[in-house]
């Protein structure tokens, strides 16, 4: 009986080892199967791909920016006149919108006072904008007191001094030199009291020459309009 007892025993505490150890087995089996799995959530986390995916997207936020900030296209003289009368304004005194002026041509420094240039008329014609832009009242002194009706067209300027009021309403006038520089022409702009010769502002600019380069001027030769570029 005795041997019959540990007969049957015997397979019993062999069929328990059997799966004690087969417990073991899928436990020490068990990191091997789940370390990939580990490892593809670590590189998720290192290298994610909605980071990177931030990151290009801030790249092309930087790369707008800097497209946005390049000029879309070449300024004009009306640019650089704007800035000038910036400058003048800080520094402005006894002008205001009670206080008309006129806007006379720029001239060169070292030319005759007498002669004009399409370059001073233009600085001249800009100024005007921008002083009315401001609120200063501005005095167009070259309008006559009549239309002149031509079969060319209708005409309310005229520079000639015989056709003009010889009485203006101003007391002050905004007026300027200009100097060939390399790379450009120097602006002198200053705003003077015609009776009292005080400078009331003043300010200095300059305008490159490919700006000025790129203002042409125009004559007529038998009826045909031809361009030519400003001496």
């Amino acid at each position: 009986m005795r041997n019959l007892l540990i007969t049957l025993c015997l397979p019993l505490g062999f069929g328990c080892s059997q799966m004690f150890n087969g417990m073991e087995s899928e436990q020490v089996e068990e990191p091997q199967s789940n370390s990939p799995v580990m490892l593809v959530s670590e590189q998720r986390e290192v290298a994610s791909p909605v980071v990177n995916n931030q990151l290009f997207q801030s790249g092309l936020v930087e790369q707008n920016n800097y497209t946005k900030s390049m000029p879309a296209k070449r300024k004009n003289i009306n640019h650089y006149v704007r800035g000038i009368m910036q400058d003048m304004v800080e520094n402005l005194q006894y002008v205001n919108d009670k206080t008309p002026l006129a806007v006379s041509s720029f001239v060169f420094l070292d030319d005759n006072y007498n002669d004009g240039s399409l370059l001073g008329n233009q600085i001249s014609e800009s100024f005007m904008h921008e002083l009315h832009s401001f609120g200063i009242p501005v005095i167009d002194f070259k309008t006559t007191d009549f239309m002149r009706v031509t079969p060319a067209g209708d005409f309310v300027f005229s520079r000639d001094y015989l056709e003009l009021n010889q009485d203006q309403n101003f007391n002050y006038v905004l007026a300027g030199t200009l100097v060939s520089h390399q790379g450009g022409v120097l602006v002198n702009a200053r705003i003077v009291g015609l009776k009292s010769k005080a400078v009331v502002g003043s300010a200095q600019g300059f305008i490159p020459q490919s700006v000025v380069d790129a203002l042409n001027s125009s004559y007529r030769t038998d009826g045909i309009m031809l361009k030519q570029a400003d001496e």
